[in-house]
């Protein structure tokens, strides 16, 4: 198995559309064998998941993430776990422990705050693209 989580800084980046980085952690039985990191070279939002398949992965965990990259991600038969926070490694080892808290209904798109719409009550990388009312 190989896991992705958004990251920056050792955090969950909250943001999927945004993130310049990935952790990869490649997993055998139920312990991590090798970690590392990949720029996403300026690749953004549906063309993460591409990203991801390219890099054999199967298992995303992230922060907010919009409808349209969860159904891409969907398509390549990626599993998802959003609206996650924290630490990457302990977010993984979580995972790994059957632990892991995550949203499994969760949103986060930036296009229908423009329209009214607000992150107040969630983690989506508000400071990202300027929600009203999120504390970022």
């Amino acid at each position: 198995m190989r896991v992705a989580v958004t990251y920056e800084n050792g955090m969950i980046f909250q943001h999927f559309g945004h993130t310049e980085q990935f952790k990869f952690y490649d997993i055998e039985g139920n312990e991590i064998v090798k970690e590392q990191t990949a720029d996403t070279m300026g690749s953004g939002h549906g063309a993460l998941a591409g990203f991801l398949k390219d890099h054999s992965v199967d298992t995303l965990i992230c922060g907010g993430i919009g409808g349209g990259a969860q159904m891409a991600l969907a398509d390549a038969g990626i599993r998802l776990y959003g609206g996650v926070s924290g630490s990457a490694d302990e977010a993984v080892k979580a995972l790994l422990a059957g632990g892991l808290e995550y949203d499994p209904d969760v949103k986060c798109s930036h296009h229908e705050h423009e329209h009214g719409g607000s992150c107040a009550g969630h983690s989506c990388g508000a400071h990202q693209h300027g929600c009203p009312g999120a504390n970022a």
